[in-house]
C-alpha cells in the first residue's frame, strides 16, 4: 500500500513537472514570436526596385543602372521636350546659341545621329527650367547627390574608372582605366562651349549638375580620356552646352559599402 502511495506520488509529482515545463516553453515561444519580428524589422532592409526601362516626354526609352542607394539612367539624356510637352528650343547657329536666354539644346555638328548614340547637349537654361526636363519621376543630380556616387565609388580620383564605357568604339585611347563596373556606360559626347563651338567628342564626358555655383554658372561633373577620375567645376557658365544624366527620385539599393 505504502509502495502504491509512494508510485501514484512520484508520478504525479513528474506529470505536475512536466506541464510545468510545457507551460513554460508554450510561454517562452510567445515572447519569442512577438519579439522576433521586431529583431526583423531592425536587421532587414527592403528597397524599391527602379523601373527597368525608363522614358521621356518624346518616349525615348532608357535602361536604367543601381549604383549603391541611387538608380540612374544609363544613356545620355536625349529629349527635344520639357516633362509637360512644350518643346526646348534647338539651336543650330553658333551666334543664337552664344545669346540664348533661355532653354536651348543641339546635337553636336548639328547631327541628329549623334543624339542617337551620345544623347543631346543642354544649356544651363534647360537645366534650371521650371518645366523639368528629366523624366516624371527622375531628376537632375544635384552637386550632393553626384557626390554621393564617386564617394560610393571609391571617390573622385577613381570614381571614373568605375563609369566610363570601357573600349575605344567611342573614347580614344588610351581611355585610361575605364572599367564600367558601375553600368553607367559613359560616353564622350564633348560640349558646345558658350561661343557655339563644338568641342571633345571623344575626349571628355560633361554632366550638368542641379546645383547654382552663383547666377550664371552651376556645378558639372566631368571625365576625361587619359585619366580614371570623375571631378567637379563650375567654371564654365550657362551657356555652355553638357550631357545630361538623371537620377531616381526614390533612393533605392545598398545605403552604403
Amino acid at each position: 500500500m505504502r509502495s502504491g502511495m509512494l508510485d501514484f506520488t512520484i508520478y504525479g509529482f513528474i506529470c505536475k513537472t512536466l506541464e510545468g515545463l510545457t507551460y513554460l516553453s508554450a510561454l517562452l515561444m510567445g515572447v519569442f514570436l512577438i519579439v522576433l519580428p521586431g529583431c526583423m524589422k531592425d536587421t532587414h532592409h527592403y528597397y524599391p526596385l527602379p523601373p527597368a526601362v525608363v522614358y521621356d516626354a518624346d518616349r525615348n526609352a532608357y535602361h536604367t543602372v543601381v549604383i549603391g542607394s541611387q538608380a540612374w539612367m544609363a544613356e545620355n539624356l536625349r529629349t527635344t521636350r520639357y516633362r509637360n510637352g512644350d518643346p526646348i528650343f534647338l539651336v543650330t547657329d553658333s551666334a543664337d546659341w552664344a545669346s540664348a536666354i533661355t532653354g536651348a539644346y543641339c546635337n553636336y555638328w548639328n547631327l541628329a545621329a549623334n543624339a542617337t548614340i551620345y544623347g543631346r547637349l543642354y544649356n544651363g537654361h534647360a537645366i534650371s527650367d521650371g518645366r523639368n526636363i528629366a523624366p516624371a519621376g527622375w531628376h537632375i543630380p544635384s552637386e550632393e547627390e553626384w557626390t554621393t556616387l564617386t564617394n560610393y565609388l571609391g571617390g573622385e580620383l577613381v570614381a571614373g574608372a568605375w563609369l566610363k564605357e570601357t573600349g575605344f568604339a567611342h573614347w580614344v585611347a588610351p581611355n585610361m582605366d575605364a572599367a564600367d563596373l558601375a553600368g553607367f556606360a559613359a560616353l564622350p559626347a564633348g560640349y558646345r562651349n558658350e561661343m557655339g563651338w563644338f568641342g571633345n567628342q571623344y575626349f571628355s564626358a560633361i554632366f550638368w549638375s542641379s546645383t547654382p555655383y552663383d547666377a550664371t554658372h552651376t556645378w558639372y561633373r566631368y571625365m576625361y580620356y587619359n585619366y580614371g577620375g570623375m571631378y567637379k567645376d563650375f567654371y564654365h557658365d550657362l551657356q555652355h552646352g553638357f550631357s545630361v544624366r538623371c537620377v531616381y527620385d526614390i533612393a533605392v539599393g545598398d545605403p552604403g559599402r
